[in-house]
């Protein structure tokens, strides 16, 4: 389980948002990159960049910061946000990107899902963004009818390896992760999962660590890091260590 601290990109700013409302934001740098340098400096392993704008508006809009910090950094990079055509999707990885993280469109057209797993393999990420067991879509803001197990369970079929499971109600909070459904999801779908939303404190990767649950393969940090409430070094050595 590595830690992996959230860069979240929306009109040139490295921001944070409460609960995904993108009227409650909170600013933390005018610089994107520095702020990538800064966390790889710190000791992060892998980083989760997030277009806001482009998950917002449905394309990408913040590229050009995404190929200056893949081109700054040396650590693995995940990149999410506005990626809903073939086209975008090629565009993330030859900008640099390790990762591509897939929400909006995975959940619209498993077909396009298929199609891009078949060729990027475990490139593919899947972005589950739940709120109450639903998937929201659309930088959070479209309600779905779609059981995040189920949809899971179907996406699995199509060969994708590794989910990111937000628990929107928890994300920007500090209030803790939803251990609860983290584990009944596991519990019903086997699938590495990439956990974000609400990691407030060294104890809550204490508790996901000792879950001693392989699937449990990475843990997306914001706020916590930013408020100095965790230190990456503090972090890494948590979630080396076996429970």
């Amino acid at each position: 389980m590595i830690v992996i601290p959230a860069v979240d990109i929306r009109g040139g700013n490295v921001v944070r948002l409460f609960r995904g409302d993108f009227s409650r934001e909170t600013v933390y740098s005018d610089n994107p990159v520095k702020m990538a340098l800064w966390w790889q400096s710190e000791g992060a392993k892998r980083l989760h960049v997030v277009d806001l704008d482009g998950a917002l508006e449905g394309k990408l809009k913040n590229l050009n910061w995404i190929r200056k910090i893949t081109a700054s950094l040396d650590i693995p990079i995940e990149v999410g946000g506005g990626i809903r055509t073939e086209s975008d999707l090629q565009t993330v990885i030859k900008a640099g990107a390790s990762y591509a993280i897939l929400g909006t469109k995975a959940c619209e057209d498993e077909e396009f899902l298929r199609k891009a797993v078949d060729k990027y393999k475990d490139k593919i990420i899947v972005s589950l963004d739940v709120r109450d067991g639903f998937l929201q879509t659309k930088g959070w803001v479209n309600p779905t009818e779609i059981k995040a197990i189920d949809f899971a369970q179907r996406i699995k079929t199509l060969g994708v390896q590794t989910v990111e499971y937000t628990d929107i109600s928890r994300d920007g909070t500090l209030q803790g992760p939803g251990f609860g459904n983290i584990l009944k999801f596991l519990g019903d779908v086997k699938i590495d999962m990439i956990v974000s939303g609400g990691i407030s404190t060294l104890a809550d990767l204490r508790i996901l660590r000792d879950y001693n649950r392989k699937e449990i393969t990475g843990v997306i940090v914001g706020r916590a890091l930013y408020d100095k409430k965790i230190l990456i070094k503090d972090a890494n050595k948590i979630c080396s260590q076996k429970g």
